[in-house]
């Protein structure tokens, strides 16, 4: 989780319907520190002033008021004044969203019948599985299905249309965040280059077909530029994106508010009135 405030001198958390209680709290319920002497392992005073709340979970996101004071001293009377002022702020744990990518290629084929373009469609799944299996990504919700198709000079001819998702949670795909609970990074990266291998093996097969001027096309083949890929975001259970709540940061999965949950990788957080609680992952 990933979540960070600047503010200034005392931090107040307060309780309410739907908020958790802050275990690292005061029993009055205010956190108190000064530069060098943080309140705890998550929030420090800098030297400038500022506190730093970092590690952020979602149970401590909502509304939080900053309150401070100072003095201030007329030159020309040394009169003191003592000067309150007090922030209300809204606090959201957020996180960034993973990718997945959905991509989609085309085969030509002698027929739309027949056991041949089954066959092709398992074989090609199965290649790319083993090409992206060290990134802990694997191909999920694969399909194809077989049109005729007009082609300039050459008539009507048979193609499969094939589309897959590439997905960075393959069984055993937390063994790569190297026992960290935050990695957006290393699933993104493990995605990314999935992606590029992929790519790459159908340029491949591309460039095979366009520089073999002596080879004969087989029955089935890829057809060149008809690799397509689009990139798609996720969130994590208990997060959702709402860029008209949280317009700032659009592309961010945030923390779902108390009345809403999200139960699996949807990119929104569903509306459910008995919900009290942020980052709820069920409607209970």
């Amino acid at each position: 989780m990933r979540a960070w405030v600047l503010l200034s001198a005392v931090l107040w958390y307060l309780t309410g319907v739907g908020w958790q209680r802050n275990s690292e709290r005061t029993e009055k319920g205010f956190i108190y520190g000064k530069p060098g002497h943080p309140g705890s392992d998550r929030i420090n005073i800098t030297n400038t002033g500022k506190l730093t709340v970092k590690d952020f979970l979602e149970p401590l996101s909502g509304l939080y008021t900053c309150s401070f004071s100072y003095k201030t001293i007329k030159a020309e009377t040394q009169e003191e004044k003592i000067v309150k002022q007090r922030y209300d702020f809204m606090i959201f744990a957020y996180r960034e969203p993973d990718y997945s990518y959905q991509m989609a290629v085309r085969f030509t084929t002698k027929s739309c019948v027949g056991k041949y373009n089954d066959l092709l469609f398992r074989v090609l799944k199965k290649i790319l599985d083993n090409l992206i299996f060290d990134l802990s990504c694997h191909i999920i919700e694969p399909s194809y299905k077989c049109h005729f198709v007009k082609v300039p000079k050459h008539g009507l001819i048979h193609e499969l249309f094939i589309a897959f998702q590439v997905n960075p949670f393959a069984p055993g795909w937390k063994g790569t965040c190297n026992e960290s609970t935050d990695c957006e990074d290393t699933t993104n990266h493990n995605i990314l280059q999935a992606r590029n291998r992929i790519e790459e093996f159908f340029r491949s097969q591309a460039y095979i077909f366009n520089h073999d001027l002596n080879k004969t096309l087989p029955a089935m083949h890829f057809v060149d530029h008809s690799f397509q890929i689009v990139r798609m975001d996720s969130c994590r259970p208990g997060f959702g994106k709402n860029e008209g709540l949280h317009s700032n940061c659009a592309t961010c999965c945030v923390v779902c508010s108390p009345g809403t949950f999200s139960p699996d990788v949807d990119v929104t957080c569903q509306t459910c009135i008995s919900v009290q609680i942020y980052g709820a992952k069920s409607c209970q």
